[in-house]
């Protein structure tokens, strides 16, 4: 190699491994996802791009980001793997337990009582009248959550992790 390409391969390389390193972070850690829709309203209008973090521990009452073998969709975590889930007279029961429900918005219909396998959680949509989550596509499997969600970018009045979240 002749001096002067070696020199613009030592100028690029920089950019070369902030560009490599950007592209592993956006395809493994974080990420960039809009929010579409309002099934998650009170807490998200469906205008909101937010942070997806793809290496999170998923908890109960975290919002996810779910791939459906249509769409991908944001709900909110209720069910655990291995917990046994029901919805009566629009109450949840975890383990047969009546829980707190502080952020549904609407009625919440009724589900049968389930118990959730060890890579399945239950979902929920806040705006429970329109929410399609798993009282009606059933509970998610583990593989199908790409990350949990908290932390808004967009619009910047908004920005910031979710205060009720």
């Amino acid at each position: 190699m002749n001096e002067k390409i070696k020199k613009n391969i030592k100028e690029l390389l920089p950019y070369i491994l902030i560009l490599i390193f950007v592209i592993i972070i956006r395809t493994f850690v974080i990420s960039p996802i809009k929010v579409n829709g309002s099934s998650m309203y009170k807490t998200l209008d469906g205008s909101e791009f937010m942070i997806l973090n793809k290496l999170a521990k998923i908890e109960r009452y975290d919002i996810v980001v779910v791939d459906t073998s249509d769409d991908e969709i944001i709900k909110r975590v209720y069910g655990m793997p291995g917990e046994k889930i029901a919805i009566e007279k629009g109450k949840i029961y975890i383990n047969d337990k009546l829980i707190e429900d502080n952020y549904a918005y609407g009625n919440t219909s009724d589900y049968e009582s389930i118990t959730l396998k060890d890579d399945e959680y239950f979902v929920l949509g806040d705006n429970r009248s329109i929410s399609l989550d798993s009282r009606i596509i059933g509970p998610v499997k583990e593989k199908n959550i790409k990350g949990t969600t908290n932390f808004i970018i967009y619009p910047f009045s908004k920005f910031g992790k979710l205060k009720n979240n």
